[in-house]
């Protein structure tokens, strides 16, 4: 029986990248992916798309019962695809795994302070700029979710313009301290990982090939 994955697509929050080629590339590693879509940030702030993810997991679910649900994304995609994995559906652990790739984590980063910009899609997201002991910006931070054990591969272009490399690296050591099984993958390029690409699909591959069935 093929394992259920959620696909959500990128954008920033602001805009819907569909994202079939992805979809279509994870299918091929032996999954059943279904493509999930959430309120964007002119439409609702944070944590609306932590709501509809979960909704459409619930979705997933109920059509697939007993199936192992894992759920990846990109971009902003990656960012609720960690949520829904750290924080689960309805409980913390009812995900099996999270595949991210290029994931902005973290608004208060100190080598990313145009995150704090009134303008970033992080102050879009949450309906203010991102601040220091602000509860929805630590709500909306992955990092402050960690614990439950869930694996978790982060994929990341070295180049990456866009969202800093770091981002991927500061999660993988906050999620490694909390026990969690991490797989890091740092390559050439930049913020569009491309899932087809030899290197990578075999780091998907092998991520992959250790989850239990």
């Amino acid at each position: 029986m093929k394992r259920a994955l959620i696909w959500l697509h990128g954008g920033a929050w602001m805009e819907r990248n569909a994202g079939e080629r992805s979809s279509e590339i994870l299918s091929a590693h032996g999954l059943d992916v279904f493509a999930a879509s959430y309120r964007l940030s002119h439409e609702a702030t944070w944590p609306a798309q932590l709501d509809d993810v979960r909704a459409a997991a619930r979705k997933v679910r109920a059509e697939r019962p007993g199936v192992p649900l894992l759920v990846a994304g990109t971009s902003a995609g990656a960012h609720l695809a960690l949520h829904l994995g750290l924080r689960g559906v309805d409980a913390p652990g009812d995900i099996a795994a999270v595949i991210a790739c290029a994931a902005p984590v973290d608004p208060l980063a100190a080598d990313w302070p145009e995150g704090r910009d009134a303008g970033s899609p992080w102050a879009r997201l949450l309906g203010h700029a991102p601040a220091p002991g602000d509860e929805a910006t630590a709500d909306v931070t992955p990092a402050n979710h960690v614990g439950n054990g869930v694996p978790v591969l982060l994929l990341h272009g070295h180049e990456d313009a866009t969202v800093p490399p770091t981002q991927t690296l500061d999660l993988s050591n906050a999620l490694l301290a909390s026990g969690h099984p991490v797989t890091t993958y740092l390559s050439a390029g930049g913020h569009d990982v491309d899932l087809a690409r030899e290197d990578i699909r075999q780091v998907v591959a092998s991520f992959l090939a250790l989850l239990p069935v």
